[in-house]
């Protein structure tokens, strides 16, 4: 592994721990100030600190983007996971579970094979502005696609959030390059015209995440996790002229280090410990609202004795004189009707915040 390559992947591993620290503050933020206004939020300092923390997760991949290729940053994003299991377990106050473990050294695995493959000098290439335009149109059209109505919208939108992240993380590395180029000048059409498309692909991919999300998380937050860095790849070894090392060998080893950590990331996002539910109260029910009536009372007083037949007749009497009474005609109405408060509801697992890579 060369000194370029290292440094993308020591910058890569700090920039998971930012946005994995992140994830858990923000989670634990949205579970103890789940009715909080924005204003509620600007003024806590645990939210301004989760801030700065994807700030610097987000500089940090920038920086590593400069130093090494797509093939390997890109798949590295798969650590936030990672490292978002012990954070998170610590904080809960619990222990890593087998499953967690186990999805760990998948997705550690797989990475391992793939930085031997596509470990490789620092990028030197960069997009000139039409294949920017040309990539950034057929994303554009590859997204429409993906996200028109129709069945399950959840893993569509993912697919369609991951590339456009891998998109915006092909698309910074030619604005990092460039910019740093000393042979051209710092600020330039091609890098000003590639940043607003930066910009928009980023900012695309966290509203089609945010999406993706409102039927749950597991399923849409692996397929993000693995849509982006294969949309960064396919960029990077097309247009880019990235290589994997040991031709045939190499890419086997590759192919298989890629499922290793897709298996590993599938089994993160459902390993995710579910909170024990509230117990909710049972509803009333009207049948067993039972008010003694005195004028049934009275009236089986009465008939008590005057035939074989009369104990069964004052019962029905006492039974109809308790479901014809004004207050049991009140409290039935209202049982039927009640609703249960939402402070009393099971609380739904809230959703570990993640910021997907550039």
């Amino acid at each position: 592994m060369n000194t370029a390559t290292l440094a993308a992947v020591t910058l890569s591993l700090f920039s998971a721990v930012a946005y994995a620290a992140a994830a858990v503050a923000q989670e634990r933020l949205a579970s103890r100030n789940a009715d909080a206004g924005i204003r509620r939020l600007l003024a806590t300092g645990a939210w301004w600190g989760s801030v700065l923390l994807n700030a610097a997760g987000a500089l940090l991949h920038v920086v590593a983007l400069k130093y090494g290729p797509l093939t390997v940053v890109q798949p590295l994003g798969a650590l936030t996971l990672v490292a978002a299991v012990p954070l998170g377990a610590r904080i809960a106050g619990r222990r890593v579970s087998a499953v967690e473990w186990r999805g760990t050294a998948l997705t550690l695995l797989g990475l391992a094979a793939i930085l031997v493959t596509a470990s490789g000098p620092a990028p030197d290439d960069v997009l000139s502005l039409p294949e920017a335009l040309a990539v950034a149109g057929t994303t554009m059209v590859v997204i429409g696609v993906l996200a028109r109505p129709g069945a399950k919208p959840g893993l569509r939108h993912a697919s369609s959030s991951g590339i456009a992240s891998g998109v915006a993380s092909a698309l910074t590395q030619t604005v990092t390059v460039a910019a740093t180029d000393s042979s051209g000048p710092l600020i330039g059409w091609q890098v000003i015209g590639v940043a607003l498309l930066v910009a928009a692909f980023a900012a695309g991919g966290l509203i089609l995440s945010q999406t993706a999300y409102r039927g749950g998380l597991g399923g849409p937050l692996a397929v993000v996790t693995l849509a982006n860095p294969v949309a960064a790849a396919v960029i990077g070894l097309t247009l880019l002229g990235e290589r994997l090392q040991g031709a045939d060998a190499g890419l086997l080893l590759a192919l298989a280090g890629a499922g290793l950590a897709g298996w590993g990331v599938v089994t993160l996002t459902r390993s995710t410990p579910k909170p024990v539910a509230d117990p909710v109260p049972a509803p009333v029910s009207a049948e067993r609202i039972v008010i003694p009536s005195s004028a049934s009372g009275a009236g089986a007083a009465s008939s008590s004795g005057s035939g074989p037949g009369s104990g069964s007749t004052s019962a029905a009497a006492s039974i109809r004189g308790e479901e014809e009474h004004p207050v049991a005609t009140v409290l039935a109405l209202q049982a039927r009707s009640a609703r249960v408060e939402p402070s009393l509801l099971p609380r739904r697992p809230s959703a570990p915040g993640h910021l997907t890579s550039l």
